[in-house]
């Protein structure tokens, strides 16, 4: 097929490898803008956007899409399909009305669950099972289109959310490759969403990372680990009078009661609202992650110390 490919960020870069590879014509590339980063604040290109320059393939990269000549410039690519994944902008009616075959979005849910920008977290962060990925037919409705496949997938009791991100990743994009596959064939079966079921995966709110410790420690370990690695729960910790904030990475779930926030050992146990959690991997302001044991050497947190 005669494609484009609309996608920015690491999550985005494997379904347009996949399609290449599978024999697809990709004739240009949309991705956000390059963003300074860095500590020489270079301006920087987006994972999808290196990948395809080292393609060979044209990249694009338009400040919105809602102006006649960036539309027409999209119309004139004569597309079969557009495949979106995670690109970050809007796609006005003439964008999605522009392919013969429309416009196919990999969504990483099982929709009509967690539509939205965060489902990856949400669902972790909500104590899902199980999610997976599902190849929409978009409309002008945020992810509101009827779904061509759907894969399920168990999350696993210790995934955090940049473990699960990767595999959905890979999945999606053998996902996107099958529904193409099936569509040139005729043989998809679109199925519009059912209204029961909906909720939506609002943008992570950085005021939301920080740790609650009167939570129950099982809803608290699916929170640490839902914003697990980026942007990370945290909570602050007192040193020679002065308070900093950690980064807490990964936790487990353990017996033990005290007063939320009280480390109830020397090993780094912090007693929730219910039950307790040994903190296992952390990251102080400035440093890289460590593993508890690690921490503790150049940070000890003794018995008794409340963690805020």
């Amino acid at each position: 097929m005669r494609l484009a490919f609309m996608g920015t960020p690491d999550f985005s870069v494997p379904a347009l490898a996949e399609l290449i590879a599978a024999g697809h014509d990709v004739v240009a590339v949309y991705s956000q803008p390059p963003r300074k980063a860095g500590r020489g604040m270079a301006e920087t290109p987006s994972p999808v956007h290196a990948f395809a320059e080292a393609q060979g393939i044209e990249v694009r990269t338009p400040e919105k899409l809602r102006d006649a000549a960036a539309q027409e410039a999209f119309r004139a690519l004569d597309l079969d399909a557009a495949i979106v994944a995670a690109y970050g902008l809007i796609l006005p009616q003439p964008i999605l009305d522009a392919p013969r075959l429309g416009c196919l979005n990999i969504h990483a849910s099982l929709l009509p669950r967690w539509r939205g920008a965060a489902p990856i977290q949400r669902a972790i962060m909500a104590g899902d099972s199980e999610t997976g990925v599902a190849i929409m037919q978009m409309e002008k409705g945020l992810d509101t289109g009827p779904v061509l496949l759907m894969e399920r997938t168990p999350i696993g009791t210790q995934e955090t959310a940049g473990e699960l991100h990767d595999r959905l990743s890979t999945i999606g994009a053998g996902l996107m490759v099958r529904a193409l596959a099936a569509l040139e064939r005729d043989s998809l079966e679109v199925t519009p969403q059912p209204e029961d079921g909906v909720t939506y995966a609002d943008k992570i709110d950085k005021a939301e990372a920080h740790i609650d410790w009167t939570r129950p420690a099982h809803e608290l370990d699916c929170h640490i680990r839902g914003l697990s690695p980026f942007p990370g729960a945290w909570c602050e910790v007192g040193k020679d009078g002065k308070r900093q904030r950690v980064k807490v990475l990964r936790a487990v779930p353990v017996d033990g009661s005290g007063t939320p926030g009280a480390a109830l050992d020397d090993a780094l146990t912090i007693a929730c609202g219910d039950g307790a959690l040994r903190l296992t991997q952390v990251q102080r302001a400035g440093k890289g992650v460590q593993q508890a044991e690690e921490f503790l050497r150049g940070f000890p947190v003794a018995a008794g110390t409340v963690l805020t």
